[in-house]
């Protein structure tokens, strides 16, 4: 059906721009991109793969991103004074974007969904899985961490992500996504890549609001006491090569959840190269089959 807006999102009351693809029968897995990401950075081929798998997809764009409602009279966020404690500079923090998540919901009418995040969006879930429980039939966090610090000190032999003054041409962007989808030996398509970073660029790239978003997170406080009670089941997935959060935290995340899955994929760096699609799209699938029976024997147990 293409993209859709929805009005009055949670109690910001934000627009967020959506696109549902799938049985609309199928069961639900709601895609929460990272930082800056649009919901066109959630892989065509990778949500096609979902969907392949039976299952319906929804991905979107955050507040700040793409097509949704911008905070652009709030300016950049100072990092330095917010990792100091002065939060003043903030737009917003995690909680609203978990307020816009569970809002989402309410607007499209769905009771609960099976959340997939990745790197801020894997905060964002596991954030909805904690605070909102009823809320969530599995959790998915991808490239993610359960504390507030994204990047630790870098590893040994992996190249640093690309840095550099901030693109301010669509050819600059293009050029600087290639550059970062190579870094760390991962193979990637550079024209999928080249592509797409076009595509992102025209339906409205916005560094302050990256910025903003990244932000969010700062004094959000380590999530892995809460996660100790999430009781649905859970993967936490991260790449081997991944040089913008460090495995070690995806390790962390799992390892605070009651029987969650860790898959650590080799040839994966902070994104979604083509050669993973098949093996990440299959755990997810698998992960939603099991909770999905999971709350049909639930349904029909004697005891419920």
């Amino acid at each position: 059906m293409g993209e859709e807006r929805a009005f009055g999102v949670g109690p910001s009351r934000v627009e967020i721009v959506y696109e549902r693809l799938g049985d609309r029968g199928a069961p639900p897995v709601l895609l929460i991109m990272g930082a800056g990401g649009q919901l066109i950075s959630w892989p065509d081929g990778l949500c096609a793969a979902l969907v392949g798998h039976g299952l319906q997809v929804i991905r979107f764009d955050g507040r700040d991103c793409g097509r949704s409602t911008r905070f652009d009279g709030a300016g950049e966020p100072d990092f330095g004074a917010a990792l100091a404690g002065d939060l003043s500079s903030l737009a917003y923090t995690l909680d609203d974007l978990v307020a816009d998540t569970v809002g989402l919901l309410d607007v499209l009418g769905l009771d609960g969904v099976h959340l997939v995040g990745a790197s801020l969006g894997g905060m964002i879930a596991q954030a909805v899985a904690i605070g909102h429980p009823g809320r969530v039939r599995s959790l998915t966090s991808i490239m993610s961490t359960a504390g507030d610090r994204m990047t630790p000190p870098p590893r040994p032999g992996v190249p640093p992500p690309v840095a550099g003054p901030p693109p301010t041409t669509r050819e600059l962007y293009v050029e600087r996504m290639v550059a970062g989808a190579v870094t760390g030996g991962v193979a990637a398509d550079v024209e999928a890549v080249r592509a797409l970073a076009g595509r992102v660029w025209d339906r409205g790239w916005s560094l302050a609001g990256m910025l903003r978003q990244a932000a969010s997170v700062i004094g959000s406080g380590d999530r892995r006491e809460g996660l100790g009670g999430v009781a649905v089941p859970a993967l936490v997935i991260h790449g081997a090569a991944d040089a913008v959060a460090d495995p070690a935290g995806g390790r962390a995340t799992a390892q605070a959840i009651a029987g969650a899955e860790f898959l650590l994929v080799d040839g994966m760096g902070h994104g979604f190269p083509p050669g993973v699609w098949p093996l990440v799209s299959a755990r997810i699938a698998a992960l939603v089959e099991r909770a999905e029976r999971g709350q049909e024997e639930g349904r029909t147990s004697p005891l419920s």
